[in-house]
């Protein structure tokens, strides 16, 4: 039995995690990070865990062009108590506790480019994911559950719906 303390925080490898210079969706994935861990989610924590892909997204009410390459996005989402991961696109955001403070929330890279270090603040919010990012005042990418969708808001750029894979 493996509580969710006991399991390291993951870190997106240097130039994302499979092979470098691989389209992001056509990179593999790590194993789960989670696997194992016995301990339950936190009470009022949603389900969100899965292994997600993008069926529809859209910017302003219309579907994004065929070619953007958020249409061939897949994400993992492991959780356990109150820690938070998700996996896609080639990094690893580990948010050890989602209780909105910096500290606790991911120190890693951002996607677009494997380098730029971010921090990311993360709290559940009436059976929502909000992540915040440091120095980015008003802007929250939110992740939640609709029917037997993930609807993915990347703070209005975007609204993405996802399925189970």
């Amino acid at each position: 039995m493996t509580h969710v303390d006991q399991i390291p925080t993951a870190f997106t490898p240097d130039g994302g995690y499979g092979i470098a210079g691989e389209a992001k969706s056509a990179r593999i994935m790590p194993a789960p990070i989670l696997e194992g861990c016995t301990t339950p989610l936190s009470e009022g924590v949603p389900d969100l865990r899965g292994t997600w892909r993008v069926v529809d997204v859209r910017s302003n009410g219309e579907p994004l062009k065929s070619e953007d390459p958020i249409w061939s996005h897949v994400e993992r989402i492991e959780q356990a108590g109150n820690r938070a991961i998700v996996t896609g696109g080639g990094v690893i955001h580990d948010f050890r506790s989602c209780d909105g403070t910096l500290e606790n929330g991911v120190h890693d890279v951002m996607a677009a480019d494997y380098t730029t270090q971010i921090t990311v603040a993360a709290s559940y919010e009436d059976g929502v994911l909000v992540l915040r990012p440091e120095g980015t005042d008003g802007f929250e990418v939110k992740r939640w559950i609709e029917g037997d969708e993930l609807v993915w808001d990347f703070s209005s750029i975007f609204v993405a719906r996802l399925q189970r894979v």
